[in-house]
């Protein structure tokens, strides 16, 4: 008779893949939240275990420290929003060879995808005031979490206004100029909780600004 072989049994106290993968999703989702309320300087590992109901060693253990948490929360919101605005960047630039009748229209579903966005993720904008009140602190998060999706929306802009779509000598600036109007409605939120009506307004802000500045969609 064989002798029967079963998988390898977890040793005392070891937590199985899915609970650690578990644990450190809910220290980075608390992470997030402090972090972008209080900025990094203000707010401590303790702090951060004890809002996730583990011990200071185990953030250690999942996170690498605090600089390497903090880091990992601008990631954590950055692949949340390559999520959501990729696809409508993506039907952007294939819509260039059709002229401003089919790019004008995603740009306008572009500014409703990123104000849908930022409302159901404040922390995004929290995080990076915070960050920017220390910009000699945490090099490259910049270049790394926020540089590749506003340039991807700022090549869309350079394509069109080479194309005579549209009329844009300065992407770089256009994109940064609405994205911070807007965060700073995603403000409101993060503290005061949703207001219906200044929700209305900042989107209507943007696509206003958008007709001012491209034409009609």
């Amino acid at each position: 008779m064989m002798e029967r072989i079963d998988s390898p049994r977890r040793g005392p106290g070891r937590p199985r893949r899915d609970e650690r993968a578990a644990t450190s999703e809910s220290i980075l989702a608390v992470a997030v939240g402090l972090f972008a309320r209080h900025g990094f300087a203000a707010v401590s590992l303790r702090q951060i275990a004890e809002a996730a109901g583990v011990d200071v060693a185990t953030v250690h253990h999942h996170t690498g420290g605090k600089a390497a948490l903090y880091e990992a929360c601008f990631g954590v919101v950055y692949e949340a929003e390559r999520a959501a605005l990729g696809p409508v960047l993506a039907d952007a630039r294939l819509a260039l060879p059709d002229g401003a009748d089919a790019v004008l229209p995603v740009l306008h579903r572009l500014v409703d995808t990123f104000v849908d966005f930022l409302e159901a993720h404040p922390e995004n904008t929290g995080l990076w005031l915070r960050r920017w009140l220390d910009p000699a602190g945490h090099e490259g998060l910049d270049e790394r979490y926020a540089a590749p999706l506003y340039d991807r929306v700022a090549d869309v802009l350079a394509a069109a206004d080479a194309a005579g779509i549209l009329h844009e000598p300065a992407p770089h600036t256009a994109v940064r100029s609405l994205i911070w109007a807007l965060h700073a409605h995603a403000v409101q939120v993060l503290h005061a909780g949703p207001d219906p009506d200044r929700q209305r307004e900042a989107r209507a802000f943007a696509h206003r600004w958008l007709r001012r500045m491209y034409g009609t969609a």
